[in-house]
């Protein structure tokens, strides 16, 4: 029986062709002849109880020019497929978490969610990583503006962060002789009204922000350091770093091997850890990305091993 599979994420036609994760995915779905149907967040709806999207019969191709080709859309019950892949980028605001409560009906009728709905919810990006502090650097989670600057004073060089973000947008550097820390931190948390992060500023980052891939509970044995610009604290590719692809480290997997299991138990089947030196500062489920150059790096096809293991899910429920 020909597997369906559903993509919920954002336009494919503005996707970066050269480096996008969901592409990958949706390459190797096809090879196994695998049907695809795209959607993206404004086609799913609710209908007396019933999960439901405008969704579209797609093809898929390797040309720069031109990816795909979709056929008239078709108004479908979720259930009616076998898999789908929540692939929309962050922010984690309202309308994500309204998202994975129309899919999650879909996922109670047997669909395969990936990653699954709950999991979604419970695992904020940044604070997942705080269930790990024999990995983390020092971190602190608040809003309270006071103890975050006593952070800063004991710390000294820190990192402030937004909780929803992605692709490093709005991190902030504090220095020990920083004048900006008050407004940093009004901004950041909204005069007190928005819960934050702090972290200990890892003066390695020079030499990458690491994104480690867990497929299905195992550990992708290489990883992509993504290298900051000269003068930059964030090695984020979206904010301008370089890639380059690596053998994990024996404290890499040391983390990674820590945290796979607990993935597991949350539906997880695809993420993606960031770590700096020997430093866990974050988990990254919603969408996470850098299959492309790691693939390129070590010619491998981790996409294709993220759809062996969702086959594999699905035979179980057979």
């Amino acid at each position: 029986m020909t597997i369906k599979l559903g993509v919920v994420m954002d336009p494919i036609a503005d996707i970066n062709y050269k480096k996008d994760t969901t592409l990958a995915m949706l390459w190797a779905a096809q090879a196994r002849d695998w049907q695809i149907y795209y959607m993206e967040q404004k086609d799913l709806y609710l209908h007396n109880g019933e999960a439901r999207a405008s969704m579209a019969h797609t093809t898929v191709f390797r040309d720069p020019n031109a990816w795909y080709e979709m056929h008239p859309a078709e108004d479908r019950a979720l259930s009616e497929l076998d898999v789908i892949l929540m692939r929309k980028d962050p922010p984690f605001d309202n309308e994500f978490l309204y998202t994975t409560y129309i899919l999650e009906d879909a996922e109670r009728k047997g669909t395969l969610i990936v990653n699954r709905c709950q999991g979604l919810r419970d695992s904020n990006e940044k604070v997942f990583a705080t269930q790990f502090p024999q990995c983390c650097p020092p971190v602190l989670v608040s809003r309270d503006m006071q103890r975050l600057r006593a952070f800063h004073k004991e710390h000294e060089d820190v990192i402030y962060k937004p909780l929803d973000g992605m692709g490093g947008t709005a991190i902030f550097r504090a220095k020990a002789d920083d004048p900006n820390v008050s407004v940093i931190l009004e901004t950041l948390t909204n005069e007190g009204s928005r819960t934050i992060m702090a972290q200990r500023y890892i003066p390695e980052i020079v030499d990458g922000d690491k994104r480690i891939l867990v497929v299905g509970g195992e550990v992708v044995p290489y990883c992509l350091a993504r290298i900051p610009l000269a003068g930059e604290t964030r090695g984020n590719l979206a904010a301008g770093g370089s890639g380059r692809a690596q053998p994990l480290t024996d404290r890499d997997r040391q983390i990674a091997e820590q945290v796979a299991p607990f993935l597991r138990e949350r539906g997880i089947i695809f993420a993606g850890l960031d770590v700096i030196g020997d430093y866990l500062t974050e988990i990254n489920v919603t969408s996470p990305t850098c299959i492309r150059e790691i693939d390129a790096g070590y010619d491998l096809d981790i996409a294709g091993d993220l759809m062996d293991c969702i086959a594999e899910e699905l035979s179980k429920r057979t």
